[in-house]
């Protein structure tokens, strides 16, 4: 099954390549991994009851697993120094993303289908050229395979993908 994993990390040198090796060591495979900076704000600190969260860098990625294997990651991962927090966003309601660059080779008589496609799928022009079109699209990951599908025909030059990031939704009151 697959599974979403938040980790919040201290921000130090290193970090990253020991969640990953602790993931290759064991034979786990990451299908898709973001690292960002968090930022310094004091209302997130308080809503998310941490203590301090400058100098801290959240990590989500992806892997596959049943759930004694997930299990076994997320105890691993605690187990790292530098990891402070360790979520698998899988088990509750959350929201999923991903963003695409899409480069297409778009001269002028097939440009303007190219174009409907990037609307149907609610994707942005962020640059032309005299014969090509960056197309930037977020959403979940089968929308973003979709428009690719999509723009096939249009002859692509390039594609570059960011990886899911996740975020828990705000539980429901009772």
């Amino acid at each position: 099954m697959r599974h979403v994993i938040s980790v919040l990390v201290e921000n130090e040198v290193g970090v990253l390549a020991r969640v990953a090796g602790l993931f290759s060591a064991r034979g786990f495979n990451i299908e898709s991994l973001t690292v960002a900076p968090m930022p310094t704000v004091a209302s997130f600190q308080a809503e998310e009851g941490m203590k301090n969260v400058s100098g801290c860098s959240r990590i989500t990625l992806v892997t596959h697993g049943d759930d004694g294997i997930i299990e076994q990651i997320i105890k691993q991962l605690n187990k790292l120094i530098p990891v402070t927090r360790v979520v698998d966003v899988t088990d509750g309601s959350h929201v999923e993303r991903e963003m695409m660059l899409v480069k297409l080779n778009a001269e002028r008589e097939v440009r303007n289908e190219a174009l409907r496609i990037a609307e149907i799928f609610r994707a942005h022009v962020v640059d032309v050229g005299p014969t090509s079109l960056i197309i930037e699209i977020t959403g979940k990951g089968e929308k973003l395979n979709a428009c690719l599908t999509a723009l096939a025909p249009y002859r692509i030059v390039d594609v570059v993908r960011t990886g899911q990031v996740a975020m828990l939704r705000e539980p429901e009151k009772v």
